[in-house]
């Protein structure tokens, strides 16, 4: 990490790892199982050739595997990599090659030459001319001002899930092209991210990645190939010169926190760019392989990711690098934190089997520089292991599959999902039991950037991959989506209307159920990737954020800002309904009831539910009257008591805008003792106190 040291003291401490900037040169520490290290210095970036080669000798530059030189007359912005020489030995696990340059692990900056193939670094053969290149950076040479975290809490969080490349690299973001799909990008919209009302963004991959690691012609997209666990992705940076991403990184998290909008960031601790035996020698393959990978007895790479290689992340070498990149982005990069991708790897020690106390994530739990940021978990890994529920115990707040298959499976009309659907309201409690959790212990969501966007969720019956160039075999295939009678686009008014319908009754089960809720990006205003389910690969014009999109569905970018604003308690004229009720919901505070009151129908062929919501903390009660049986039912009203003189209808998804969500008390009263509630529609009451010359 790079921080001030003198060069005496330099010169004799082998900690920490990856560059220290000392008054008149640098510091450089790797960690190798090598025989022999080198490091190798370049002039510039672009150079096919090195300016010079420093051997790290046996003694005195190693500390058993550590590695570290001195080297004077260099300061930030230097260029360099590494080789490391030893046996290339797969069946015991040993893959070094002295032709290779790697990256040092803990690189804050990865600079790529012209010329670069990921196809080179795949075969034996030199790369040192065209190899990816670390850059030495002064972390700390950073002016924070004023700068605070939000710390919002769990209940009052709406997370929206966002690419930074493609959520303003479109065309139609009325940018100028230098700003598209960067940092900075993001930092000039965020006046829509205060409309919204969203009070944090969960970033996918911004770790530098192999753009290269997709089929031919294709580029790869999402960043679920991470190169290095420290240094921001380049190209997302508007700024041409070396470094600069670091500071632009930085502005756009200052200036959300302004904003009060927190930033968690999606981070890939469970594989590298590496991939399988046939993939490229950038960095751990070279340096240690047997120690950074999980490996068969034969030397092969255990795939717990799917992707061809797992990280053993709870050795105690990369359970280190683990936490030195937590800590650094929380301290050097203020973000407030980290969605853990397959999040379950971390529960598999090093010959792969499940453990309920992995070391890393009790490392990550008692480690004081992480305790107050957000950490969630994708609880389950490419492998089969299925985790959910079982991450809480070890501090981290979960994404909640089950949340996204059952309301799914409801609003599709499928059998069996009342009860299921049920429990997804209230907090999961048969996932998250009271004693021992909170409803907020899940992340609900109903769509993220791995699969549909919720658009094609209600256009599709089938995934339509055909362009990612693997046959249509990728993406998953069991994606409880419906596309309400036609497949794709379609001229059909009735079909139209009854998908705009799903997609408001799909975020309104989101944003009202007890939990966290999470929205991906552009599901507000109808994103669409042409039915393609696994847009790794897909470029802005056809998964980008689409900004004439806000004016072309503005009616349902209205009923998703209003919503949010209902669940935050951001705005004063809507209150704070769901956002202090949100911890509070337990079965205690609320009754179930079905069309008749008292009568909740549980049975399999059920498509209806309605639930009263006591709200503590508020002076409110709720009522969700939930209809997805494909006729129109008449829901009986529970009578009000405690200071409750009526009902107001304050939001009606067969209904069109304005009159389909009103949170104020404005909304239209409820006349009658009973409510008819259309055909897959969802209505929520709300009751509040009678107010002086009411009733």
């Amino acid at each position: 990490m790079s921080e001030s040291r003198s060069a005496a003291s330099a010169a004799i401490e082998p900690e920490p790892l990856g560059t220290v900037i000392g008054t008149d040169g640098v510091h450089f520490n790797v960690f190798s199982s090598a025989e022999q290290v080198e490091l190798v210095l370049f002039d510039r970036v672009d150079d096919g050739r090195p300016a010079h080669v420093v051997e790290l000798e046996r003694r005195p530059h190693s500390c058993g595997r550590y590695w570290h030189r001195f080297v004077a007359g260099v300061g930030a912005g230097q260029v360099y990599g590494y080789r490391a020489d030893g046996p290339f030995a797969p069946q015991r696990g040993l893959r070094f090659d002295r032709e290779k340059l790697l990256l040092d692990p803990y690189a804050q900056c990865v600079a790529s030459p012209r010329g670069r193939t990921r196809s080179a670094a795949s075969a034996r053969g030199e790369t040192v001319a065209t190899g990816l290149r670390s850059v030495v950076v002064d972390s700390s040479a950073y002016d924070w001002g004023n700068d605070r975290p939000p710390r919002v809490p769990y209940s009052r969080t709406v997370i929206y899930e966002m690419h930074v490349g493609n959520f303003t690299r479109h065309p139609s973001s009325g940018l100028a092209e230098g700003l598209r799909g960067t940092f900075a990008g993001v930092t000039h919209k965020i006046p829509y991210l205060i409309d919204l009302g969203v009070s944090a963004v969960e970033l996918m991959p911004i770790f530098a990645f192999d753009e290269q690691a997709a089929p031919p012609t294709l580029r790869n997209v999402w960043g679920y190939e991470p190169l290095s666990f420290f240094a921001p992705h380049s190209p997302y940076s508007s700024r041409g010169e070396t470094g600069a991403v670091l500071d632009e990184f930085r502005d756009m998290i200052k200036a959300l926190h302004q904003a009060g909008i927190e930033v968690i960031l999606d981070v890939v601790y469970n594989h590298t760019a590496e991939d399988d035996v046939n993939g490229p020698t950038l960095s751990y393959r070279g340096l240690a392989n047997e120690v950074y990978y999980m490996l068969a007895p034969d030397g092969s790479y255990a795939n717990y990711s799917g992707v061809g290689n797992t990280l053993n992340v709870n050795s105690p070498v990369v359970s280190r690098l683990v936490l030195d990149s937590l800590r650094y982005w929380v301290r050097q990069m203020h973000v407030d934190g980290f969605r853990f991708d397959l999040a379950a790897v971390l529960l598999r020690d090093s010959q792969g089997v499940p453990t309920d106390d992995a070391p890393v994530l009790r490392a990550i739990q008692g480690d004081p520089a992480l305790q107050d940021i957000k950490l969630i978990a994708e609880p389950w890994d490419a492998a089969g292991l299925y985790a959910l529920g079982r991450m809480t115990h070890q501090g981290l707040r979960e994404w909640n599959g089950r949340f996204r298959d059952d309301a799914r499976r409801f609003v599709k009309s499928d059998w069996g999902t009342v009860r299921p659907l049920a429990c997804r309201l209230v907090g999961s409690p048969d996932i998250y039991p009271v004693q021992h959790c909170t409803p907020t212990c899940g992340i609900n969501f109903v769509t993220s950037h791995d699969g549909f966007t919720l658009n094609d969720l209600v256009s599709y019956n089938h995934k339509h991959n055909a362009v990612n160039r693997e046959d249509n075999r990728d993406g998953v295939n069991d994606n409880y989506s419906w596309n309400c009678g036609v497949e794709g686009p379609t001229q059909d008014g009735a079909v139209n209307q009854l998908r705009l319908r799903q997609v408001k009754n799909l975020l309104a089960l989101t944003l009202l159920a007890a939990g966290t809720p999470m929205v991906l990006m552009g599901d507000e205003v109808r994103r669409t990737q042409a039915g393609n389910n696994n847009g790794y690969c897909l470029e802005a014009e056809v998964a980008g954020l689409d900004w004439g999109a806000i004016s072309n569905h503005a009616g349902v970018y209205r009923f998703a800002r209003e919503l949010i604003g209902l669940r935050t308690g951001r705005s004063p004229s809507r209150g704070a309904l769901l956002g202090e009720a949100a911890v509070a919901l337990t079965p205690r505070s609320m009754q179930w009831h079905g069309v008749r009151v008292g009568q909740p129908d549980w049975s399999e062929d059920s498509h209806s539910l309605a639930v009263q919501i006591e709200c503590e903390g508020t002076d409110r009660v709720l009522y969700l009257l939930l209809n997805a049986y494909w006729g129109a039912l008449t829901f009986e009203l529970p009578q009000l008591a405690g200071g409750h003189a009526y009902w107001r209808r304050c939001m009606d998804t067969a209904r069109t805008p304005p009159e389909d969500i009103c949170f104020d008390l404005e909304a239209p009263l409820v006349s009658s003792p009973t409510v008819l509630v259309e055909p897959r529609s969802v209505v929520a009451l709300v009751a509040a106190p009678t107010r002086a010359g009411e009733g």
